[in-house]
């Protein structure tokens, strides 16, 4: 209903054979921007905010370029990249395109190592300038570095600290920039390490060229960088001479998997994007470990290295199997089918366990799939009632068998994304009212006055959707009883490692927890975290501190939250009754057993920036909103 932003993604090719092994075997020698369109496309979804693209040319000559880039803004940033690469190419004779010669020398983007990057921005910044990969130039290949990444650091303050520290002056102060500069400083270093060593060994001229380019190391450069980042993150980095990472970091919040055969070298966001475009079983695709890093030298070797230790709190994200990868992959897809089947008890609690006058349904399409699982789980409670009354029957006459197993779980599609409501609509009456138009309805679908109306979302995190369109055109049907259910928890708290929820205020969940505070002359507590909070504030950023934000949720129970987030949401000329069920933790990590990253819901941080920052988001809400009240 009311989608989250999302996180952004990542993809790299290395082509182990040279471009004119591709032209004999696969008909072109575009067989490597070829599948990372693909891949990107295949990702479209972590990132709709600009594109980039970064092509390294290994056997360029000097005075020739040997990266190129190309980043594009906007929904159709991919389709504007790779529409201008091969604009390049068709002013080009048709005969010379297949001329190896021609195309190694002399075409753009007629490389063996590629990188591509889907933006999705967490830091609230937005242009050309901060979109990936961002690269650092330089005279020597070795030390050109262009960089992406799908993350969130916490910390980037302490990392520009650092870096100026050592006499460096960065020129902007994103994230991205930040790691640039701090990453290119360490290149500079390994590139005078490994020249120092030619130099002794009396190498000269292009030999110590070829010798750095050969000897290089970016475990080293890793190593020096990667322990001061406090975050969420898939961070990859291509030299100008070819070698390239990608490291995960060690509390396994993002992911990062990769396929290796010997004619390439993968690595993307999703396992289920690999498995598509490179068409291999998923038993061929390896997920990188916390903290682990996958290297290719210029050569296009390939090996595996552990950066930083695992941490003891590991906490992949859970919201990266309840809504951002693809459904595709096959364990997200049973993960999400048992979300909707954990549900069934509560559902049918919801409903006095009246199945027969139930209609089940789903918003938006994302929770398609939980919905096909909340169905099975009220099959499965169907079927055994099918069969304790069948048992009851002394002498069944085939009419009470016949009706007894006639009986069904009524599912329709009751509603359909219609229009997109236009950003360029701000004012408020004229939103709120196009905002009703967003979905139609299958009328005819519920039985008014006597049918109750299920309907599954993903996630609940705002409720303004369901405020301002959801409800009203659900009860355009006329049910007796509206249940909204979340295939996820109570979204409560900030998420600071890549998705777009940051300011207490915006939370359903917390706006009613301090109506419930007001309801029940509790208000003091607001002030007693806020001086807690400030308080902490002075603690060092790698420490971990205390959560002060979950004593405002601690005096009620999530069914009490649950039922004030009616009261804030229920539209005043609404005339069904309205329920808001939410999946349980237990249910969550029931169904996601091997994700248990769950800070946005139960506010447990796996890093210290991660406590900080929404410590600091609630003294921001309580010096710019300071509710009032008993």
């Amino acid at each position: 209903m009311e989608p989250l932003k999302h996180e952004c993604g990542i993809a790299t090719i290395r082509l182990r054979k040279p471009l004119s092994y591709y032209q004999e075997k696969y008909g072109t020698w575009m067989y490597g921007l070829n599948k990372l369109y693909l891949l990107m496309e295949k990702q479209h979804n972590r990132g709709q905010e600009g594109a980039g693209m970064a092509v390294v040319k290994l056997h360029s000559s000097p005075g020739e370029e040997y990266l190129y880039r190309h980043r594009a803004e906007g929904a159709s940033a991919i389709k504007e990249i790779f529409d201008m690469v091969h604009q390049s190419f068709r002013e080009v004779d048709t005969r010379q395109l297949t001329n190896m010669s021609f195309v190694e020398n002399s075409l753009p983007f007629a490389g063996e190592c590629y990188m591509g990057h889907l933006r999705y921005s967490t830091s609230g910044k937005n242009g050309l300038t901060y979109v990936h990969p961002m690269i650092r130039r330089s005279n020597w290949k070795a030390k050109c570095l262009a960089i992406c990444g799908n993350f969130n650091l916490t910390n980037v303050s302490d990392v520009f600290d650092k870096i100026a520290s050592v006499g460096q002056h960065p020129r902007h102060v994103s994230d991205m920039h930040i790691l640039l500069e701090q990453l290119g400083h360490r290149l500079d270093r390994e590139v005078e390490r490994v020249y120092k060593r030619g130099h002794d060994q009396g190498l000269r001229g292009m030999e110590i060229t070829h010798f750095i380019e050969r000897e290089i190391d970016l475990v080293n450069l890793l190593k020096e960088c990667a322990p001061l980042w406090d975050g969420g993150y898939a961070m990859c980095g291509l030299t100008g001479s070819g070698e390239s990472y990608t490291l995960r970091d060690p509390w396994g919040i993002r992911t990062a998997f990769y396929y290796a055969d010997d004619e390439v070298i993968v690595v993307a966001s999703e396992r289920p994007v690999i498995q598509t475009v490179m068409n291999v079983k998923s038993d061929r695709i390896r997920e990188l470990k916390p903290g682990e890093a996958i290297l290719i030298n210029r050569a296009g070797q390939m090996r595996l290295e552990q950066i930083l230790e695992p941490k003891e709190l590991f906490r992949p994200c859970s919201f990266e199997r309840i809504y951002f990868s693809r459904g595709s992959d096959e364990d997200i897809y049973l993960e999400r089918k048992a979300l909707g089947h954990q549900l069934t008890e509560r559902i049918l609690r919801s409903v006095n366990d009246d199945i027969d006058h139930t209609v089940f349904s789903f918003i938006p399409n994302t929770a398609e799939v939980a919905y096909f699982g909340m169905l099975e789980g009220m099959n499965e409670r169907l079927d055994n009632e099918k069969l304790e009354a069948l048992r009851a029957l002394k002498e069944p006459t085939d009419e009470e068998i016949r009706s007894i197993l006639q009986r069904r779980v009524r599912s329709e599609k009751v509603a359909i994304k219609d229009i997109k409501l236009r950003t360029f609509i701000s004012e408020t009456k004229s939103r709120n009212d196009l905002a009703s138009h967003v979905y139609d309805i299958t009328y005819g679908s519920v039985t008014p006055g006597v049918d109750n109306l299920v309907v599954i979302d993903d996630s609940i995190v705002r409720g303004t959707t369901l405020k301002q369109s959801i409800l009203s055109i659900l009860d355009r049907l006329e049910p007796k009883k509206i249940v909204v259910v979340s295939s996820c928890p109570q979204v409560r708290y900030p998420d600071y490692y890549g998705i777009d929820m940051s300011r207490m205020k915006e939370f359903i969940a917390f706006r009613s927890a301090v109506e419930l505070l007001r309801d029940r002359g509790m208000m003091h507590l607001l002030d007693k975290q806020y001086e807690k909070a400030r308080e902490l504030s002075s603690c060092p950023w790698s420490e971990p501190v205390e959560n002060v934000v979950k004593a405002i949720y601690a005096p009620f129970t999530d069914e009490e939250i649950s039922a004030k987030m009616v009261e804030l949401l229920r539209p005043k000329d609404l005339r069904a009754e309205v329920e808001l069920v939410f999946q349980g933790m237990e249910g969550l990590h029931k169904a996601i057993p091997n994700h248990p990253g769950d800070w946005y819901f139960s506010g447990d941080y796996p890093t210290p920036g991660g406590s900080h920052l929404v410590n600091q988001a609630f003294i921001d809400y309580m010096e710019q909103e300071r509710p009032t009240g008993r």
